[in-house]
């Protein structure tokens, strides 16, 4: 039982200091395990900064891509930051346009950002403005596409020795 408890003393801090950014955090809930804020990508990263400054979220654990198609905001970013002290874990989610894929570097709040936003470019097309060197680091630099996409093809087109029959299809 102290567990819930625990839990909910936690959401209600982060519930109460996410108010304070009324026109950036437009949904704070239970996602599965873990509690998840909604966040508009103008105030991303003042929101970002927030956590780790005052609720002491110092450790980002992953930063990663995601891509819903045919929804009107089709790409997104999600953090996952863990207040080691506390022993809290609290996601960050964020959406954006397929036309506008760029959001704000945190590798001013946290230096390990740097190769995730590295792998979210490479992987999911997502920009980061500010970040120091964003380059492929996985596929080659002329390589035409971002592979984690749900609209990238799972298999060559191009390929004729393989006989389909034989994989169900």
């Amino acid at each position: 039982m102290p567990a819930t408890n625990v839990r909910t003393d936690r959401d209600q801090l982060v519930q109460e200091h996410m108010a304070r950014f009324p026109d950036h955090v437009h949904q704070v809930g239970q996602e599965g395990d873990l509690l998840c804020v909604h966040v508009h990508k103008a105030g991303l990263h003042e929101v970002l900064r927030h956590l780790r400054d005052e609720l002491g979220f110092t450790f980002l654990t992953t930063l990663c891509g995601m891509h819903f198609p045919g929804e009107e905001k089709e790409l997104g970013i999600v953090y996952h930051l863990h207040n080691m002290r506390a022993g809290h874990r609290i996601r960050v989610k964020s959406r954006t346009t397929l036309a506008d894929a760029v959001f704000p570097t945190v590798t001013d709040l946290w230096a390990t950002a740097n190769w995730m936003e590295r792998e979210t470019w490479d992987f999911f097309g997502l920009k980061f403005t500010g970040h120091p060197n964003l380059k492929r680091i996985l596929n080659m630099e002329d390589f035409p596409a971002f592979p984690l996409r749900k609209d990238y093809p799972l298999e060559d087109p191009t390929r004729r020795d393989k006989d389909d029959t034989f994989f169900g299809r």
